[in-house]
């Protein structure tokens, strides 16, 4: 059954049967609601996010596949508090971009796509140009002039074509745009089957927790799609009857470059102006998210909020989780950082059960990492 987009500006409805990155008006699009699914759909026999098959808007199973999904849920302690960090950094490409980039190119290669193009700091454009190469899909990733060496190494390596933009992040952004009448834009911001992906975080949470909800979930955000995965998630398995109760999500984000929290400090609907300053968080340093109303509005569905990281704790939560056996990247270790926050303010109780998601691996930013830790280098 071929799926439907539906464009919250203006209304129209479009058939999900070629390719598509965003309504003629300029709005983003939206996946029309999927049917979820019950535990008894569930294969149990798939140990990757497609044991979720049932629940995904594609028309057959996937054509191309590294194993994505079903990562780790590991206990530990933190802050007094006992807490479960969910390890997508051990995703195929080192983040969980890989999520939503499986289920995308998956739908892209079913519609007929060609050559792509994406935008990215890093590490969706990993993702995307790691999949393409699997697809045999010629890839063109466009990135800051500043970012990470190690994720441009691993974009370039996958044999995609790199585009170095100097200038803000929204240059590059601009730059991809532009370049729209070469190649599809398969962007992870704007494309509705990338958040189609990040919904199974929800599901697997869900299953890896004995078909248990959890009472709160920290993700670090730049532009919102686990959020909106999450969101798109529970409510699926909540009108399935699989549950009766979403959990409370926490959109972190780092001080510096944060725009979601400008908009709720607000009080705001959508977009609020606002100084973005360097943030060694790059993965989450968004000026201009494009869903920014949808982000919002699935954070207060969830009674959840906004957690606005000071630049000064994010290299000591990311040496805290190094001693816990974890080593992820800066932008993933604001996520403990604020839950050191929520803990201390009373916002989110010891007795809880409460996730981090860390969302991306150390080695994709050992060179910073290296200047943050203050480790010497090597004669």
């Amino acid at each position: 059954m071929i799926a439907t987009y539906n464009c919250p500006a203006c209304g129209k409805t479009i058939p999900a049967d070629r390719p598509v990155w965003r309504c003629h008006c300029g709005g983003p699009l939206d996946l029309a609601t999927g049917p979820g699914l019950t535990r008894a759909e569930i294969d149990t026999g798939e140990g990757s996010l497609w044991r979720y098959r049932a629940a995904l808007a594609l028309v057959g199973p996937p054509q191309v596949s590294l194993g994505e999904g079903w990562t780790p849920l590991v206990e530990r302690r933190w802050d007094g508090a006992t807490v479960l960090f969910k390890l997508e950094s051990q995703m195929p490409t080192g983040s969980f971009k890989d999520r939503g980039t499986a289920v995308m190119l998956n739908h892209l290669l079913e519609v007929g796509v060609g050559p792509i193009h994406e935008d990215s700091s890093g590490n969706a454009g990993s993702s995307i140009a790691t999949y393409a190469a699997v697809a045999g899909i010629p890839c063109r990733i466009y990135v800051p002039a500043t970012a990470p060496r190690g994720k441009v190494v691993q974009i370039a390596a996958s044999g995609a074509e790199v585009r170095a933009i100097p200038g803000t992040r929204q240059a590059v952004t601009e730059a991809a745009l532009a370049a729209t009448g070469e190649s599809f834009y398969a962007s992870h911001n704007w494309h509705p089957y990338f958040i189609e992906g990040t919904k199974t975080l929800a599901y697997e949470l869900w299953e890896q927790l004995g078909f248990r909800v959890p009472d709160n979930i920290l993700v670090p955000t730049g532009y919102g799609s686990n959020i909106l995965g999450l969101d798109r998630g529970f409510d699926e398995l909540i009108r399935r009857g699989e549950t009766s109760r979403r959990p409370r999500l926490f959109a972190v984000q780092a001080e510096n470059c944060a725009a979601f929290a400008a908009a709720w400090d607000a009080g705001a609907t959508g977009y609020t102006p606002f100084a973005a300053r360097p943030t060694v968080a790059d993965g989450i340093a968004t000026v201009r998210p494009v869903r920014t109303e949808a982000v919002l509005g699935a954070l207060r569905r969830s009674q959840g909020g906004v957690v606005a990281v000071p630049e000064a704790e994010i290299a000591p939560a990311l040496a805290a989780l190094g001693r816990l056996g974890l080593f992820v990247e800066p932008t993933a270790a604001t996520a403990a950082a604020a839950l050191s926050h929520l803990l201390r303010a009373g916002s989110i109780r010891p007795e809880e059960t409460t996730v981090a998601v860390l969302t991306g691996h150390g080695l994709k930013a050992t060179d910073k990492i290296a200047d943050l830790l203050g480790v010497p280098t090597p004669d």
